[in-house]
């Protein structure tokens, strides 16, 4: 089987690969406070409850977008399941053409999900992975990672509101009935919800102007389910595009 993790800033998504099949997934919490032994014991204990053989893990592949939790997790690896495993990169074997002025600087978990995306849809490909951050990640139909757009995330967006202004609260992350809200509460849902939506389809837009033709676009991410049926460019939702594209990038390197 092959463990596959994603290390990101508020969460760490991990998946369990049998071939292509993902057997099982979970989420935990981003922590710089576990140390390596620490995160083996969770980890332990999760797959015990799953029923699966930690004998039975092959291999890993990390994704990380949080350097000192790679090192914690490279340590854990080694430790207890005696294997080197795969830290994704764009030095790697990745199918794609990096086209970005510094390409160490394009986030592992985007690189995931660029050679996932292409690897299902073909180019041209508009990705959209609702995380702490929105990003924006557009393939050509060559296979060339053209670049992207960095916004700030929904739910970041509301705890910043929320931290700087005294009055305003937090608020539950659905929309409201009406753009127009009655209420605080409700304005702020639609400042934060619509205005997302109308900021996704806007940008959407100016990327098919800018590359001269539509494209396809998918979503991926823990928001995207809220999301997905108020956007009007987003023709598909993968849920666990990140974690598929760890599968690929280990396959073709390991």
């Amino acid at each position: 089987m092959l463990l596959a993790i994603d290390i990101g800033n508020t969460h760490i998504a991990v998946g369990m690969f049998q071939k292509e099949k993902l057997q099982a997934h979970w989420r935990i919490s981003s922590t710089y406070k576990r140390t390596e032994d620490e995160t083996w014991i969770l980890f332990k204990a999760i797959c015990a409850d799953y029923g699966f053989e930690l004998s039975d893990i092959k291999g890993v592949a990390i994704s990380s977008v949080v350097p000192d939790m790679t090192f914690i997790f490279e340590l854990m690896v080694r430790k207890y399941l005696r294997l080197e495993p795969v830290i994704v990169h764009h030095e790697l074997d990745l199918g794609l053409k990096i086209c970005y002025d510094i390409p160490g600087n394009v986030g592992a978990d985007r690189l995931c999900n660029a050679v996932a995306g292409f690897a299902k849809y073909n180019g041209p490909l508009v990705i959209l992975d609702f995380g702490t951050a929105t990003t924006f990640d557009v393939i050509s139909e060559n296979g060339e990672y053209l670049g992207g757009i960095i916004a700030p995330g929904v739910e970041m967006s509301a705890l910043i509101m929320s931290q700087k202004a005294a009055k305003l609260p937090r608020v539950e992350l659905s929309f409201p009935a009406t753009v127009i809200g009655g209420s605080t509460e409700t304005s702020i849902q639609s400042g934060l919800l619509y205005g997302t939506v109308a900021m996704i389809d806007g940008l959407i837009e100016k990327i098919h102007n800018e590359l001269g033709k539509k494209s396809e676009t998918v979503a991926t991410g823990g928001l995207a389910r809220v999301l997905l049926d108020k956007l009007k460019t987003v023709q598909y939702h993968e849920p666990f595009l990140t974690l598929d594209g760890l599968r690929l990038v280990y396959n073709r390197n390991r």
